[in-house]
């Protein structure tokens, strides 16, 4: 498979796309602003979903954000805005990502960098995997399985490598072929068998994507990587201009976002 150029955000295509284990990454359109579908309409929440978002967060009393920020242009603000996992004391950062872009591939150290480095204490980071198609929604079953079996520290990074240095794409258009590709990567990395089984499709795993589905059409996600600040702001490398700025840019909307 042939990783997306990191200069440039990739995108995805406006309806599902199938792809081979040969060339799943191939499915998916480049585009200037990153991994890219045509918008996803909001107006799909359940019930349950379309009620917890009366619960989203309040007025912050935090810091103004520096006037070098403009709205519109380096960040974009969510209407409405959406809620939060995180306590009253804390402040959200999501990226919304997809183990196929190869954009994602490129920032990913850049953010465990900041994680470990330059992120306040009072930002909680967390990730989400799009769902556009059958092939995003694979790799977000990969995702949350990591995550359920207590593997996801250990083995994020080293899905991002098999699929961009080592050119196996992971996703094979068959879904038995898939779950059986994913069986063998994990499999060589200690999982056995019966704790994948029992994961894979688990109560856990489903509620997870269905979550991750739903934060796809209400972020209107339609670039990863994406970065969405307190379910209020979102913005990406191109926005922000660059990513040592979109890291300052997150740090400047969170502190804007924190309850004093």
């Amino acid at each position: 498979a042939t990783p997306a150029a990191p200069e440039a955000p990739a995108a995805a295509p406006a309806e599902p796309v199938a792809a081979t284990s040969a060339a799943a990454t191939a499915d998916v359109q480049e585009a200037p602003a990153g991994e890219s579908v045509a918008e996803t309409s909001a107006s799909s929440l359940s019930p349950i979903a379309a009620a917890v978002a009366q619960n989203a967060p309040a007025a912050a009393a935090g810091t103004p954000i520096p006037s070098k920020w403009q709205a519109g242009k380096h960040y974009t603000t969510l209407t409405p805005a959406q809620p939060t996992s995180v306590g009253p004391d804390k402040v959200e950062v999501v990226e919304v990502f997809w183990y196929g872009c190869g954009h994602c591939f490129h920032l990913d150290p850049m953010l465990e960098s900041w994680k470990a480095k330059n992120k306040p204490a009072y930002a909680e980071f967390t990730r989400v995997p799009v769902m556009w198609n059958d092939v995003t929604k694979a790799h977000a079953r990969l995702f949350y399985t990591l995550e359920a079996l207590g593997k996801l520290e250990q083995l994020h990074t080293p899905v991002f490598r098999e699929i961009h240095v080592k050119g196996n794409t992971l996703a094979d258009r068959d879904p038995a072929k898939t779950e059986q590709i994913h069986r063998e990567f994990l499999k060589q990395h200690g999982v056995s068998e019966a704790d994948f089984n029992r994961t894979y499709r688990s109560f856990s795993v489903e509620n997870k994507l269905a979550r991750a589905d739903q934060l796809t059409k209400r972020y209107r996600v339609t670039g990863v990587p994406l970065m969405v600040v307190n379910g209020k702001y979102t913005t990406d490398v191109g926005m922000a201009g660059g990513e040592p700025a979109m890291l300052t840019l997150l740090n400047d909307l969170a502190a804007s976002e924190r309850r004093r």
